[in-house]
């Protein structure tokens, strides 16, 4: 690695990681379109699920008391298909197809954040069954599965603490399905994922740390337009690698 692409990593793993510290979510949306710009897919979906895995362990751990399993439970079974079907999906399809549906997947989601396109009502848990799945495979792709996933319980969880450690929940099952699956594929035989991983840990921890401070002090409508304007610049990114 060049010393930019070090200085690089390292800006992108802080900034990411303090998202996530903030709102529970997110980490992998911000890190795995902007370091698509300059590693591998790869490389950097099965880095990310390692740190992303580590980080729920984390948050969850800190909140555990404050996590409804009574909501975790209706996405587990199809939130299990979704992963299996978005691994196959990434070992098999070509590279630029994958850029390209990531950009538009993330820009959906940037301006349905910045445009502020959410109910007061809650929603009904039929939607945990189409919810699950389509963060299970869009995860197992791209390992950003999150928004179908925080869509689904931001309609069902009023609390912010109650929603990020729930959220941090189904993370943690589905980074451990996801982690089963990469290595069934091999995604995860790599000595450079590992050493990825290792490489970014202590940058990811930094970054939780550091949010986890911040999250008391900002208000949920704050950080969501906040996430919407660096949502909007990883889409742009990843258009501009898919099309270079």
């Amino acid at each position: 690695m060049s010393p930019f692409e070090i200085a690089y990593a390292v800006g992108v793993l802080l900034l990411a990681y303090f998202i996530r510290g903030i709102s529970g979510f997110g980490s992998g949306l911000v890190s795995v379109p902007l370091l698509a710009l300059v590693f591998p897919l790869s490389l950097v979906v099965p880095a990310i699920l390692l740190l992303d895995f580590t980080a729920s362990l984390v948050l969850g751990g800190v909140n555990f008391r404050q996590v409804r399993w009574d909501e975790v439970k209706p996405l587990v079974p199809f939130g299990v298909i979704g992963v299996a079907l978005g691994t196959t999906l990434l070992v098999s399809l070509p590279k630029e197809p994958l850029l390209v549906a990531l950009g538009f997947f993330i820009l959906l989601f940037a301006l349905r954040s910045l445009l502020n396109l959410h109910g007061d009502k809650p929603v009904s848990r039929k939607w945990a069954a189409p919810a699950s799945l389509t963060g299970g495979t869009v995860g197992g792709m791209f390992g950003t599965g999150g928004p179908p996933y925080v869509i689904y319980l931001q309609h069902r969880l009023q609390d912010k603490g109650e929603l990020r450690a729930t959220l941090s929940g189904v993370f943690f099952l589905e980074g451990l399905f996801r982690i089963g699956s990469f290595i069934a594929a091999g995604l995860l035989m790599q000595a450079e994922v590992w050493q990825a991983y290792l490489l970014g840990l202590p940058l990811a921890l930094a970054g939780l740390y550091g949010g986890s401070h911040v999250h008391t002090g900002l208000s949920q409508a704050q950080m969501v337009r906040v996430i919407g304007v660096l949502l909007l610049l990883s889409s742009l990114s990843v258009f501009v690698k898919a099309f270079t």
